[in-house]
């Protein structure tokens, strides 16, 4: 499946509210509705509510401008009680996520329902407000024909009883630059500084490029990439602070950007910690010749780089494995709605066959599911019986979610109890044909 996601889910914007959740807080005599993103007061209540709910400082109205034509074309949902402003927020909105097998050239992506900004107000927890949001979600995500939801969560604990799980990890980067003695061989293109405001205009070009290489990531969107570079907050120190390079190849090319700032330094000038906000590269070249770049400036100690890759190529060529400590984290969630649709769209690394046998309380990924490769290609069938002879595993919507994308072992979740092997040997089995040789990935919030 390719192509944008939008295109699979017209109309998503005006979708009317899940009719289960808007009896469900009826009867507490709340209001479920969406906001006309069109009216800029209703609009400014529902972001006032987001920034209390995530507790950010209230934005003023010049503040909040960026936000208003920004995010105006999500589906954007509010829970009210007796005042203008909501108290309960989500958004949400189709966007194409990377698959395995997934190339530039040969896209392969499935059309997923991204959730945002959910809040509940203080004053109002404990009431069931979060499982009408998320649970009409789902149903509106099925309804639209999404086989996926997705999210970013700021709180690990509670999206599991949806039936979404971690399905790909960041890493966040502390390294010792004093220690760093650079052992890979020099690229042989070059590094050059770029205008901050020409490096916002050459990235999402190059980042949508590179999504389609990493299974895990979804389209950015301008405000996203305006966020980054500061224009929304020009006058903040840290958008001052801001600087970017490019990698130029030798045919003079541009294969990299990097988007990186100073601090530190006040009693010591040699005591600089250098803090990288974004590095793209689409060729290992890119990638090492700005890595090293970054760790070889001058009058610095130390180096953060958060929300990267688990398995950073760049920790090899230290010289000393012990400069760098990394902190991974969970940071895409999935919950798969449509079983075929799902593995049907990835491909595999090799040819097999196991059957799924999934719980799912909310009914979607219910079932046993029969699970067949061939040269990479893989079919989906729902079946009552168990096939002769064929590998299968019990689990819940949760662990299936997991593994969905190859980053999470079959046979570890099988040791913890998540996962129970129906037949003996299934889990490498499964394992064997669901593994991507690339970690999964995703290089943004939302």
């Amino acid at each position: 499946m390719t192509g944008t996601a939008a295109d699979s889910a017209p109309g998503y914007a005006s979708l009317p509210p899940d009719p289960i959740s808007l009896r469900a807080l009826a009867a507490q005599g709340l209001r479920y509705a969406l906001v006309d993103t069109g009216d800029p007061v209703a609009f400014r209540a529902w972001l006032h509510a987001d920034d209390r709910g995530f507790l950010q400082a209230k934005r003023t109205d010049a503040e909040l401008e960026p936000g208003l034509h920004g995010i105006a074309d999500r589906r954007t949902t509010g829970v009210y009680d007796d005042a203008d402003w909501p108290i309960a927020t989500v958004d949400s909105w189709p966007s194409p996520l990377t698959l395995p097998g997934s190339s530039a050239e040969h896209p392969r992506t499935v059309a997923s329902w991204a959730i945002s900004s959910v809040t509940v107000a203080a004053t109002h927890r404990r009431r069931g407000i979060a499982r009408a949001l998320l649970e009409g979600e789902l149903r509106t995500a099925a309804a639209l024909g999404l086989p996926m939801a997705m999210l970013t969560v700021s709180e690990s604990t509670i999206y599991g009883r949806f039936g979404f799980a971690p399905a790909a990890f960041a890493a966040d980067w502390t390294i010792d630059t004093r220690r760093v003695r650079w052992s890979g061989p020099a690229a042989p293109g070059r590094v050059e500084f770029l205008d901050v405001a020409d490096y916002r205009e050459q990235l999402p070009a190059l980042r949508d490029r590179l999504r389609l290489e990493s299974p895990g990531e979804i389209e950015g969107w301008p405000l996203r990439w305006d966020q980054l570079v500061g224009s929304t907050d020009p006058n903040s120190e840290r958008t001052k602070a801001l600087r970017a390079v490019r990698y130029i190849d030798d045919a003079g090319v541009t294969r990299g950007l990097a988007l990186y700032r100073m601090s530190g330094g006040d009693d010591d000038f040699t005591q600089h910690t250098v803090t990288v906000e974004r590095l793209d590269a689409e060729t290992p070249d890119a990638d090492l010749a700005l890595w090293r770049f970054l760790l070889e400036l001058d009058l610095t100690v130390e180096l953060k780089a958060e929300l990267r890759r688990v398995d950073e190529p760049m920790r090899w060529r230290l010289g000393d494995f012990r400069a760098a400590k990394a902190a991974v984290w969970e940071h895409q969630y999935l919950r798969v709605l449509d079983v075929k649709a799902v593995f049907e769209a990835r491909r595999y690394p090799g040819a097999g066959s196991v059957v799924f046998e999934v719980g799912d309380e909310l009914g979607f990924a219910e079932g046993r599911w029969h699970l067949e490769v061939e040269q990479g290609e893989a079919t989906v069938t729902k079946t009552a019986g168990m096939p002769d002879g064929v590998a299968a595993i019990a689990l819940t919507v949760n662990e299936l979610s997991a593994i969905s994308l190859g980053g999470v072992s079959v046979a570890n979740l099988v040791a913890d109890g998540r996962i129970t092997e129906l037949t003996p040997g299934a889990a490498l089995a499964a394992d064997a044909m669901l593994r991507t040789d690339r970690a999964p990935w995703l290089s943004i919030w939302y």
